[in-house]
């Protein structure tokens, strides 16, 4: 086709969710309320965090900033999902898909690296404890939360380089409710399946590879902390059961994305939606329950502003 015929997308059109107003409907409830209470909550947690003095230690520091980042996943694409809920033509520009991506995979990839560093953290507290405030004392910390950044930061400009000088001439229509990689992979025209075997084994390489590396660091640091005593071992298996459950959060739809060999709409939009809003939920109470320490100083946050409240 003669080059001169083509223009230039700006613009892709979102298919959503559902077409059905009803189902629209109870998915603009659904995913406003966790949304919001994802946002309270992780903000609970970093204020919490900040302001009261007994939580100030590494493994803290780590949760805050994991939560943090959960602040960033659970806002780059549920915002524009629940605005264009009940638009009829629910677009975003070529700019916004690309920033979208570019954060998509910044804020998941810090996270990946962050969740392996606290997973180090509970090996120093639980196998080393006399040695623990020399080995992450607050220079490391703050190295770990950079590297972290850095790694993810690079992970999301390799992935970009997968698609930044894609021609994108039409057709420019997403089945989903955002800035999907691989679909977008698909809108380019030209050849894309190396791109796209590239960008799943990619994927797919960096996610089953961190899931496993964290899975293998448990069962070491149950292992070793068996050795020490029962006590250890009881302890080991009430901190690690938190932490367990957030990868297994975290990491399940990704796995699913990447090596699941037949994929389906209806659940790839489930676990999306699922990835997006209720992960980010989902993680604070989950932290929250466990930890008696965490549950008090947010206990004191709310009556603290409460009584600011009151007196202003």
């Amino acid at each position: 086709m003669d080059g001169a015929n083509l223009s230039v997308v700006s613009e892709f059109v979102f298919l959503g969710l559902s077409n059905s107003w009803v189902i629209q409907l109870h998915l603009f409830l659904f995913s406003s309320a966790f949304y919001m209470a994802s946002l309270v909550g992780n903000l609970l947690i970093v204020f919490s965090v900040t302001f009261d003095s007994n939580l100030h230690s590494p493994m803290y520091f780590l949760l805050a900033n994991l939560s943090f980042l959960d602040l960033g996943v659970c806002s780059i694409a549920a915002p524009k999902m629940i605005y264009a809920l009940f638009r009829k033509r629910k677009t975003i520009s070529f700019g916004g898909c690309i920033t979208q991506i570019f954060f998509i995979h910044a804020v998941g990839g810090t996270e990946m690296v962050l969740l392996i560093a606290m997973a180090f953290d509970q090996y120093v507290a639980i196998c080393k404890h006399l040695h623990y405030l020399t080995i992450m004392n607050p220079r490391i910390c703050v190295l770990i939360l950079a590297a972290a950044w850095i790694l993810g930061l690079i992970h999301s400009v390799a992935k970009l380089a997968f698609v930044i000088d894609l021609p994108f001439c039409g057709p420019n229509v997403l089945d989903s409710f955002y800035c999907d990689l691989p679909q977008l992979i698909k809108l380019a025209y030209t050849e894309t399946n190396r791109l796209e075997f590239m960008g799943t084994a990619n994927s797919g390489l960096i996610s089953v590879g961190s899931f496993s590396i964290l899975i293998i660091s448990y069962i070491f640091i149950l292992v070793t902390a068996q050795k020490h005593s029962s006590g250890g071992l009881s302890k080991a298996v009430s901190t690690l059961s938190a932490l367990v459950s957030v990868v297994v959060l975290v990491f399940g739809p990704l796995i699913f994305f990447d090596i699941w060999p037949f994929p389906s709409s209806h659940l790839d939009k489930f676990l999306a939606l699922f990835d997006a809003i209720l992960t980010s939920f989902l993680n604070p109470v989950i932290y929250t329950l466990r930890n008696k320490e965490m549950k008090a100083a947010m206990k004191k946050l709310c009556h603290q502003l409460v009584s600011y409240r009151k007196m202003s």
